[in-house]
């Protein structure tokens, strides 16, 4: 929740909140075409606009105003059922969205100079005539319930709901914070993929974030990596201070022996050496206690560091991840245009979008998804007729499925086209001189499917600005191979292709298994083993010089790891022998390791790269002792064993410590939707020494306000989740919280408006017209005093 912004300008403030309206109004103007619609999904429309009216009055940006302003009338107009918003309408409103979302990013869009007036004046005249159109009537329905409208080639539309009759006199609004700070739009033009966030969804539970640079956040996890590996080193100390507490536990036992034997035998000792025989035992007993406690103390310090490190390593890993949803929320807008240019009616259906995943991995999956969507828009989907003529719907459907499973991140896309045409595949790669064609005709339809990745391969006769090129399906390939994970391709001809991606969830750390392979620890990921099984020596078979077992009803060839990675051999295999079984693009085989030494969590470091590629090798991490390990690369080693058998080749208190720096300061939480008034309230409280606080609604500032300690609240009217009057009233009747001072500032302006705010038992009732003086800092020290306490 307490958002760090105090750095930015108000521009890029506006900026920031352009990225987020823009998204929700993109993807509501986009469920206009896909006939999908309601009152819930008009109303947050309406609010965007509103919202990034206001906000652009703040900055004095008025080409933005105006086209905002024009984009609010539309949808008032539509939720008041005066005109019916249709398919037709779709392009001019995504042209303004566009438009909004450029302007916000143009750093010269004050200057008076600009061609943005231009744009604007235009885009409002359309707008205007948009608005003023009249709506459709079919003859069973009255004019304020608008028909459904037949949908337009790849796009369905729906009719718009109706609304109160006066638009809400709202401030700027539907701003999601962590959906602002950490997803750029990717508009600008009426042909770009802009985002599209859920409009009408309600908002995610907001957590408290923070800007961070991607540079400072992977600094960041290295350290914390360093941090757990330096806690787990204190184990072998104590290990080292446990077994010299052993010895000098014999010590004593010796020392008490021998005092005991002295007395029972014949031989006596001067007075002064039993003297000090005796302090001498006594002196060791007293080394043995103090030695017990300390190491108490040690091993209980030992274990909280340790504990501490790995939650502190936990939740940096966690601040790196994302919801997949950050990743893909220009595919609707990019369905949407290459449908309509290939004439396809086209839905897309996505499933899991909160699933997280790192921001690395987040990162580089827009380009393969992209070009899998592309791929199966063009050569997956058929057109309407040919659908209707297979005996499917008009309306072809493309599902993303997203889930965490075995540690892994499973992307699946999947479409209900034609499939992949087995045959000439088989035929174009006997064509294009890849496989001959005794050896095609036995290949399977796996081993088929695998020639769609090679780079230049396409089975597509003419070359589009779609497909055609065959460089798609190779990117796909290369990126996934890049963080470690895999691709399959499946098809039913005539149903459907699914493509499956296979990702680690984050490239910062993984779940791997431990063993010891010519006395030297190696790292396999688990994510890449199928199984680890004890091989008895009767049960290995050899057939043709190679040696396998059976397992599971198949058989697994075998082969010693020492071999495969050219390290010597420092024992004989054990009867029965550990094996780790790992596959690759169907092959399978068993390695006789050493021993397993358990699993673990390994921070992943990347080699050195003038090593330049290591074989069989991936990464490198440490154990908690200090001791290197090298992370094998499944893929690789599968290759390796098939060239081998082949012949090729054989802390608490500084928390106490700040928190009470904190109540040193008067506390104010500021609750508004909008990021820039938000920010500007928080920059004019803390110019005079006020510790600030903010939430996103009034939802997020009622969980805030229950959890945390304030001597003001100042909050919005307008807001999604929970609006300012529901927070007031849960405030005051709380008996904990009631005496806290609460400041409502709003645009509206009206008696009635304050009147009901007053009533609900806000303390003051300002309007924001009152940031251009003193009047709103001077009301809150009138309430609470002066910041200092």
């Amino acid at each position: 929740m307490a958002d760090d912004l105090s750095g930015f300008s108000m521009l890029e403030l506006f900026k920031l909140e352009a990225e987020s309206q823009t998204a929700v109004l993109s993807e509501g103007v986009l469920a206009i075409e896909e006939a999908s619609r309601s009152a819930e999904s008009i109303e947050p429309l309406m609010r965007a606009a509103h919202s990034l009216k206001g906000a652009a009055r703040i900055v004095g940006l008025e080409p933005a105003v105006q086209v905002a302003h024009a984009l609010e009338d539309c949808f008032v107009a539509a939720g008041k059922g005066t005109m019916t918003l249709r398919a037709d309408h779709v392009d001019l409103l995504l042209s303004a969205v566009d438009f909004l979302s450029s302007i916000a990013r143009d750093a010269g869009a004050l200057d008076p100079g600009s061609a943005w007036p231009a744009r604007a004046e235009k885009l409002v005249a359309d707008l205007a005539g948009l608005a003023a159109s009249p709506p459709r009537r079919e003859p069973s329905q009255p004019m304020a319930a608008p028909p459904v409208t037949p949908p337009s080639a790849g796009t369905v539309t729906s009719t718009a709901e109706t609304c109160p009759a006066e638009p809400p006199a709202q401030e700027p609004t539907a701003f999601d914070l962590e959906r602002a700070t950490t997803q750029p739009t990717a508009a600008g033009t009426p042909q770009a993929d802009a985002p599209a966030a859920k409009a009408g969804r309600p908002t995610e539970a907001a957590d408290r974030v923070v800007r961070v640079s991607a540079e400072s956040l992977t600094r960041l996890v290295g350290l914390a990596g360093e941090s757990l590996v330096e806690a787990r080193q204190l184990r072998p100390f104590v290990d080292a201070i446990v077994r010299l507490r052993g010895r000098q536990v014999e010590l004593c036992d010796g020392l008490g022996l021998l005092e005991e034997r002295i007395k029972t035998s014949d031989a006596t000792l001067a007075a002064a050496d039993a003297d000090l025989l005796a302090r001498s035992r006594r002196q060791s007993e007293d080394l043995l206690s103090s030695l017990t406690r300390q190491i108490e103390d040690f091993e209980a310090f030992a274990r909280r560091n340790e504990d501490l490190s790995g939650r502190l390593h936990h939740e940096v890993i966690q601040s790196r991840m994302r919801p997949l949803a950050d990743g893909i929320r220009g595919f609707p807008r990019l369905v949407r245009d290459v449908a309509r240019s290939l004439d396809k009616q086209v839905r897309l259906e996505v499933h899991g979008d909160q699933t997280g995943v790192d921001r690395d991995i987040l990162d580089k999956l827009e380009a393969p998804l992209s070009h899998l969507i592309r791929n199966a828009l063009d050569h997956g989907l058929e057109t309407p007729a040919e659908r209707e003529a297979a005996g499917k719907p008009a309306t072809g459907t493309i599902r993303l499925d997203a889930r965490h499973r075995a540690g892994m991140l499973n992307i699946t896309l999947t479409d209900d086209g034609r499939g992949v045409d087995v045959e000439r595949l088989r035929a174009k790669a006997v064509s294009r001189g890849l496989v001959a064609p005794q050896v095609a005709g036995q290949l399977s339809e796996v081993e088929l499917l695998e020639f769609l990745f090679l780079p230049g391969f396409s089975t597509k006769e003419q070359v589009t600005e779609i497909s055609g090129r065959g460089v798609g399906l190779d990117v796909v390939q290369t990126m996934v191979k890049a963080v470690g994970g895999s691709v399959r391709v499946a098809t039913q001809p005539g149903r459907q292709t699914v493509f499956t991606l296979q990702l680690p969830i984050t490239m910062s750390v993984i779940r791997a298994l431990l063993v010891e392979i010519g006395g030297e620890p190696y790292a396999f990921p688990l994510t890449r083993i199928d199984q680890i099984v004890f091989c008895r020596h009767d049960a290995i078979r050899t057939v043709e010089g190679r040696q396998y077992f059976d397992r599971d009803g198949g058989s697994i060839g075998l082969v010693m790891a020492t071999q495969v990675l050219g390290v010597e051999s420092t024992a004989q295999p054990a009867d029965p022998m550990p094996v780790v079984v790992v596959s690759d693009r169907g092959q399978q085989f068993g390695l006789i390791v050493d021993a397993f030494l358990g699993e673990r969590d390994l921070e992943v470091r990347p080699l050195d790269p003038r090593l330049g590629k290591v074989p069989d090798i991936n990464s490198a991490s440490l154990l908690e002792n200090g001791s290197p390990v090298l992370i094998v690369d499944v893929e690789d080693l599968v290759r390796s064993i098939d060239n081998l058998l082949s012949g090729r080749r054989l802390s608490r208190v500084q928390m106490e410590r700040l928190a009470e720096q904190e109540r040193r300061r008067k506390r104010i939480l500021v609750v508004d939707d909008s990021i820039t008034v938000r920010e500007l309230e928080r920059q004019l409280l803390q110019s005079r020494g006020f510790a600030v606080d903010v939430a996103v609604d009034g939802m997020d500032g009622w969980n805030a306000v229950r959890t945390g300690h304030y001597d003001l609240v100042v909050t919005d009217v307008d807001m999604p989740r929970m609006d300012g009057i529901g927070l007031v009233k849960l405030v005051k009747a709380d008996p904990s919280r009631k005496d806290v001072p609460v400041v409502i500032v709003s645009y509206k302006d009206r008696e009635e408006d304050r009147l009901r705010g007053l009533d609900a038992g806000a303390n003051r009732y300002l309007t924001k017209s009152s940031f251009h003086d003193e009047t709103f800092l001077n009301t809150i020290i009138d309430l609470i005093g002066e910041p200092a306490s």
